[in-house]
Order: C-alpha cells, then sequence, then structure tokens
C-alpha cells in the first residue's frame, strides 16, 4: 500500500518563489513518483487565525492559491486538493487533541513564537492563533499522514503533532499513526531569503517575495531591488558573495553550474557589475516561471473548472476524516449509537 502524504499552505496571499523551491517542487516529485496517495490542502481555518477581521482576503486567495497549485502541476487526478473548512471531522479532532496539550507547550512552540513576533501581536496573542498547532494535528492525523513535507523552520510543528499523537495513542490505544516530517532534498531550498536580504525568509506577510504569478516586468523589477553587496560600489571594486542575495537565487536555481561559477570568480576580484549579475538572474528565472504563468493564466479564464476541482477533492477528504473520527470517537468511548 501507498503512504499517505499531506501538506498545505494558508490562502493569505498568492504562492511565492519560497514555496516553489521549499515545497511545491518537493510535492510534485512525490506526486509523480506513484509511492503516496498525496492530500494537499487550503487552510483557509488556519489563515483565519491572524486574518480573522478581513475573512473575504482569505476567501479570495483560495482561488488565488489553487490557481498556483494547478499552474505548477499538481493534478487532481493524482493529489487530492481540498479546503480546510469543508472537512467535518477536524473542529471535532481538535477539540479532542486540546487535551492533550498544555498551555505552556504550545507557548514554547518556536515556529509559533516565531510568528507572534512577526506580527506583533504582543499581549494579545488570539487563542485561535495560540492554538492552531493542536488543528494543524488534526489537519495531519484525519487521513493517517505518514508523512508530511515542510521545511526546517516547520519542524516543530510537526514534532508538536507527533507530541499530540504519542499522548493519544498511550493512553487510548494506537489509533493514529505518527507522521513524520520529510525535508527538502536541495539544502538551499530549505529557505530562500526575500529579496531585501538581511537573511530574512521570502514570506507572504513581509511582502519580500516573488510570486508565481508575477509578469515579465514585475520579476524584472524585483530582481533589480535585490539585495547585493554593500560595499560593491563600483564595477571595479571587489564584490562579496557572503549575504548576496542574488548569488543566492543562482545557486539554488541556474541549471549551468559553471557559469555562475565564472561569475562569482568575476564578482570577488572585481569587474562584474551588479545590473549584469541581475540580468542573468532574470533570464534564469523568467525561464523556470515562464511556462508556469502562462498555465496560471489559461486556468484563471475559467475559476469555475478551479472550485470544482476543490469541491471534488474537499468531498473525498470528508470520507477520508469521517472514517478517521469514527476509530477516534470510538476510542474515546464517546461512540454511543
Amino acid at each position: 500500500m501507498r503512504k499517505v502524504l499531506l501538506t498545505g499552505d494558508r490562502p493569505s496571499g498568492q504562492l511565492h518563489l519560497g514555496h516553489y523551491v521549499g515545497s511545491l517542487k518537493n510535492r510534485l516529485a512525490l506526486q509523480e513518483s506513484g509511492e503516496y496517495d498525496c492530500f494537499v490542502f487550503l487552510a483557509d481555518v488556519q489563515a483565519l487565525t491572524d486574518n480573522f477581521a478581513t475573512p473575504q482576503k482569505v476567501r479570495d486567495n483560495i482561488l488565488e492559491v489553487a490557481l498556483d497549485y494547478l499552474a505548477v502541476g499538481l493534478d487532481p487526478q493524482k493529489t487530492t486538493l481540498f479546503i480546510q473548512s469543508l472537512i467535518r471531522a477536524l473542529p471535532e479532532l481538535t477539540v479532542y487533541y486540546l487535551n492533550l496539550v498544555t498551555l505552556a507547550r504550545l507557548e514554547r512552540n518556536p515556529t509559533v513564537k516565531t510568528e507572534i513576533a512577526q506580527k506583533g501581536f504582543g499581549a494579545s496573542i488570539p487563542a485561535g492563533f495560540l492554538c492552531y498547532p493542536v488543528s494543524q494535528a488534526a489537519d495531519i492525523t484525519f487521513c493517517q499522514a505518514d508523512v508530511v513535507p515542510v521545511g526546517v523552520d516547520q519542524l516543530p510543528m510537526i514534532e508538536q503533532t507527533r507530541e499530540i499523537v504519542r499522548s493519544f495513542n498511550q493512553i487510548y490505544g494506537e489509533v493514529l499513526k505518527l507522521p513524520e516530517a520529510l525535508l527538502p532534498s536541495e539544502g538551499l531550498a530549505q529557505r530562500l531569503p526575500g529579496i531585501t536580504g538581511n537573511d530574512t525568509k521570502m514570506s507572504k506577510s513581509l511582502d519580500n517575495g516573488i510570486y508565481l504569478a508575477d509578469d515579465e516586468k514585475t520579476l524584472r523589477a524585483k530582481i533589480r531591488q535585490m539585495y547585493t553587496d554593500p560595499l560593491h560600489l563600483r564595477v571595479e571594486d571587489p564584490g562579496h558573495l557572503e549575504g548576496n542575495t542574488v548569488f543566492t537565487y543562482l545557486d539554488v536555481f541556474a541549471s549551468d553550474k559553471a557559469e555562475v561559477a565564472r561569475l562569482k570568480e568575476h564578482y570577488q576580484r572585481g569587474g562584474l557589475g551588479d545590473v549584469k549579475v541581475k540580468d542573468y538572474l532574470f533570464e534564469v528565472l523568467n525561464a523556470e516561471l515562464k511556462p508556469i504563468r502562462e498555465r496560471r493564466t489559461e486556468l484563471a479564464k475559467d475559476p469555475g473548472y478551479v472550485m470544482q476541482v476543490l469541491k471534488e477533492g474537499s468531498a473525498r477528504a470528508n470520507e477520508v476524516a469521517e472514517e478517521t473520527l469514527a476509530q477516534v470517537r470510538r476510542a474515546i468511548c464517546i461512540d454511543y449509537f
């Protein structure tokens, strides 16, 4: 039997290159491997934990993220694409799992702590936001996922789920599968910096990303803004590679490694301007994104088809979730009738 794979994204904005190299390319490879029964979802409930005052933003981005999924090659015949809020069992599972985790443990979650600082909640942390790792445990376990593809920054979230699963199984018997994190194979792809540099990862909330839907003009403009070397003031000056976002991107995306090595050597000894390096990066990225952009444009002409894909995927996910919920209710002795 094939293993079960579960992953997803918050529909709080279009997907960017960080998602592409950190998760989407990996999902495609896993989908095509034939080894997994793949579930990929749009986490609208999780998105509402910090977008509760702007629900229309979340609703609008359901279509945008689904377009990104289909444009990069996720196939609804091979991968179940679904909307989190349409899975009726998830809130009930979350309530049961909340009994198995302490408030102090939730507050110690490194991923949550980082996001709380980024969003500036201070002492006014919404309870839903603090508890979303428990909701995520419900997402992972409803389909009895064996593996969850994530970036390194999400490892604490998977460990939180594993703790909940271990506690549940210890108390109620072996009901839930213990999921494993599956990291991207490309080391650099695990943390793609934003275009502003400073080692800040690409993020929708920080608005420092290159999006899959960006047209050529926008792509070129964003690359021109990219952080390079503040000491490289003149073309003849020797340049530095450390912290240079343009070369970080070339390491990830350029297939001609010999040309990248040549550019690095020239840049370090001086005589190579930032504009020329950025123009080369534009050629590399545009070649990668052009077919995705074109497929996305075609799919956007028929939003009804895209939403039907999500409706059918959600129906299948619901069937799977109801089976798991029945097992959980039986284990905790509330299967009365």
